[in-house]
């Protein structure tokens, strides 16, 4: 499927054109071409668009692979920016990467994805909600496409912090943990190592995209892109203090555990030392010898006031140094 928007003067003149039609529009002055790419088109449609408007071939080699980090490639008249957006499943503990990656040239954008209609749905959204600043041309249009992939992360963190709050809470439980759920742990903690691996290279795309000698971005819109850019700050910030908080989840979780351990152990030891009274004292008056109250109803109460008065002893003991 391929979307597109034509812009004149900040007003959008025509929708959906073939790709094979944007040099026309491009020889109007004013006129700004948005396509979109998605699905089995990309590859046809790349082609034809590298002879229409120059692309280099090793960007075409880049928005074909799915698999970059947030970067911002330098070509001689177009830019290459890769700004995957992420989402996470609480549920099951995976990461969804929705990979985008954008040529952006001086009157042109094309914007490259597998999937992730969503996104371009927001996207579209984000354009029609601010039509005063659809004069600036590109800027205008790179600028709602990373506002839209940053929200995506604000998301993916907020649901990342309410998990771990939850988790905070379930390591304090009287219930041990079962291992279902220190698996589920596992698979959250494995997500957010790799969305803190997409969030922190957006940092460096974006500023290199708000360089002022490049040019790339509109004087009037440096104010919301340095808004965007606080957000991408904030959202590393974010992912940076959520890891230290996992780690700080697993040594807290380990030593609970090892307490738990030391107080069971604690107690069947003073158990055992306790049930260690009668044996010894019968295995004593046991012993085919005379003894005082050897034969003798007598060293049966004296057996059985030992057992009870050094289990007792034992007990309290025990008690007050809280083994049991």
């Amino acid at each position: 499927m391929v979307r597109s928007r034509v812009y004149r003067q900040g007003a959008v003149e025509a929708w959906d054109v073939e790709v094979e039609a944007v040099s026309e529009h491009l020889a109007h002055d004013g006129c700004v071409v948005w396509i979109d790419l998605v699905g089995d088109e990309i590859d046809r449609c790349l082609d034809v668009l590298a002879d229409e408007l120059g692309l280099h071939e090793l960007a075409v080699e880049d928005a074909l692979d799915p698999h970059h980090r947030p970067q911002l490639g330098h070509f001689i008249d177009h830019l290459l920016l890769t700004c995957p957006a992420a989402r996470i499943d609480v549920g099951s503990g995976d990461l969804q990467v929705l990979p985008m990656t954008a040529f952006i040239g001086d009157r042109w954008l094309i914007t490259v994805h597998p999937d992730g209609a969503g996104i371009i749905d927001r996207m579209l959204e984000r354009w029609d909600a601010s039509p005063e600043l659809a004069v600036h041309g590109v800027s205008f249009l790179v600028y709602g496409l990373l506002d839209v992939v940053v929200d995506s992360y604000f998301d993916t963190v907020s649901a990342f912090d309410d998990f771990y709050d939850e988790i905070s809470d379930a390591i304090f439980a009287e219930r041990p943990i079962d291992p279902d759920r220190q698996a589920h742990w596992f698979q959250m903690r494995r997500a957010l190592f790799r969305f803190h691996r997409i969030a922190v290279p957006m940092r460096e795309a974006v500023s290199s995209l708000m360089r002022r000698e490049r040019g790339s971005v509109a004087e009037e819109l440096y104010p919301y892109y340095q808004d965007v850019y606080d957000h991408v700050l904030r959202v590393s910030e974010a992912t940076d203090g959520l890891r230290d908080l996992v780690a700080t989840i697993v040594e807290t979780n380990l030593s609970l555990r090892d307490y738990r351990q030391n107080q069971i152990m604690k107690k069947v030891t003073s158990w055992a030392a306790i049930i260690a009274v009668p044996t010894l004292v019968t295995g004593y008056y046991g012993m085919n010898v005379p003894y005082p109250g050897f034969a003798h109803r007598a060293g049966m109460w004296w057996a059985t006031g030992l057992i009870v008065v050094l289990s007792a002893a034992l007990y309290t003991t025990f008690r007050r140094k809280d083994w049991l």
